[in-house]
Formats: structure tokens, C-alpha cells, sequence
């Protein structure tokens, strides 16, 4: 029966020993590339670290900005509406 209850140094050598072993399938796989494999895969590697990030900033931004806007829409019908009486077909 397996305990549960790990040291830190335990849990520390788990994960480094599972990096280490993430790092040398990563680097085998490298090795295992052609030159175009490896190009591309480095091309795709630059696209996702910085066009995704900035997609998901402007993402953000712009929800943000609606959300503002939203708020601010939002007070200024409130305070017109309270100006607005409008007649009653009696």
C-alpha cells in the first residue's frame, strides 16, 4: 500500500525526475527531426508565444472596454429614463 503523505524532498524528486524525463523525450525528438521539421516546428513555436498572447491581451482589453461602456450606457439610460414619463391610454 502506497503512502500518501510525502516529505517535500519526495515530492520534489518525483518532479524533477519526471522534467528530466519530459526533457530527454524532448530532446530525442529533436534529434529525430529534419532540418524542415525543425524549422517549421520553430516557426510555430515563435507564432504561438506571441500571437497568442497578444490575442488573448486584446481579448481582455476589449472585453473590459465593453464592459465599460456597458456601465456607463447603462447610468446614462437609468438617469433619462428617470426624466421620462411616458402617458398612460386610460
Amino acid at each position: 500500500m502506497k503512502t500518501v503523505n510525502h516529505s517535500i524532498g519526495d515530492v520534489f524528486r518525483e518532479v524533477g525526475a519526471a522534467a528530466s524525463h519530459i526533457g530527454r523525450y524532448f530532446m530525442r525528438t529533436l534529434s529525430r527531426m529534419s532540418w524542415p521539421a525543425l524549422l517549421a516546428s520553430c516557426i510555430m513555436l515563435a507564432i504561438l508565444l506571441t500571437i497568442l498572447p497578444l490575442a488573448l491581451t486584446l481579448f481582455a482589453v476589449f472585453l473590459l472596454a465593453k464592459i465599460a461602456i456597458a456601465l456607463v450606457a447603462g447610468y446614462q439610460y437609468k438617469k433619462r429614463r428617470g426624466d421620462y414619463t411616458p402617458h398612460k391610454d386610460v
